[in-house]
């Protein structure tokens, strides 16, 4: 449990700093969308889960995806920076493109709270 603090005191450490380098830089609303994306992720997985429109499958692989990032095992562990919290990233992105192919079209994107060029970002632009 204690690991799992560490790790995740870091990963916020990690995201707060590229958001005030962002800011720095001058670069507000990219700053502003980085701050949100977690948040909007975690709504955005809960609405899928709830939406009739999803396939059980897609729901599945959702459920696979929320127990991966929750878990205190990871392939790389948490308290390496950066690259700890990447095998996260990369499991929200990969289920998240796997989703958008099982759904009916503009059905993760009508969920999505956030800018839309991050979500075409993350899903490689499709729907």
């Amino acid at each position: 449990m204690r690991g799992l603090l560490i790790g995740l005191g870091i990963a916020v450490g990690i995201w707060l700093i590229g958001i005030i380098v962002l800011i720095a830089l001058g670069r507000r609303s990219q700053a502003r969308e980085l701050a949100t994306l977690i948040p909007n992720l975690l709504a955005l997985f809960r609405d899928l889960l709830r939406d009739p429109r999803v396939p059980r499958s897609a729901k599945i692989w959702l459920g696979v995806a929320v127990v991966w990032i929750a878990s205190p095992i990871d392939l790389i562990p948490e308290f390496i920076p950066i690259a700890g919290s990447l095998d996260d990233a990369i499991v929200a992105a990969l289920v998240l493109r796997h989703l958008v192919k099982l759904t009916p079209p503009g059905v993760v994107a009508e969920h999505w709270r956030g800018d839309p060029g991050t979500l075409r970002a993350i899903v490689g632009g499709k729907k």
